[in-house]
């Protein structure tokens, strides 16, 4: 079975974990994140259930994290871009193309669900719009 498992906690652990790292060091993105996470070892914790259950499915997540995103001020979309971004450079330290797609896969859902809440949050009269990129 090991052979055709998507993925192990393991790797989500290590997704996760260098996913934030190049998130904390990159200069759009890092001092957003550390603006508004008091706890780091507790958001990685809640990030590795977030990712265990979409990537296998495990059920473990329990949050919201829509009210949480949309309450943050002055969010645009290249923001999301560059998230995409450096989620991408993180999956491609792997050798396992299934793993690897299905991830990113989810991201740019989560990304895309984000920015059109936070548009329809911010600008209720405008339809939402897609990130600045291809």
């Amino acid at each position: 079975m090991a052979s055709t498992e998507l993925c192990t906690e393991d790797d989500i652990v290590r997704l996760v974990h260098n996913f934030y790292r190049r998130v904390r060091q990159d200069e759009l993105l890092g001092p957003i994140f550390d603006a508004h996470i008091d706890n780091w070892d507790d958001h990685l914790v809640r990030m590795v259930l977030f990712w265990s259950s979409l990537l296998l499915r495990t059920g473990n997540y329990r949050g919201t994290p829509m009210p949480r995103h949309i309450a943050l001020p002055d969010i645009e979309g290249h923001m999301f871009v560059r998230w995409l971004d450096l989620f991408r450079q993180t999956t491609d330290e792997f050798d396992k193309p299934e793993f690897v797609e299905r991830a990113n896969e989810f991201a740019n859902r989560v990304a895309r669900s984000l920015w059109y809440g936070y548009q329809l949050t911010h600008n209720p009269e405008r339809a939402p719009v897609e990130f600045d990129h291809a």
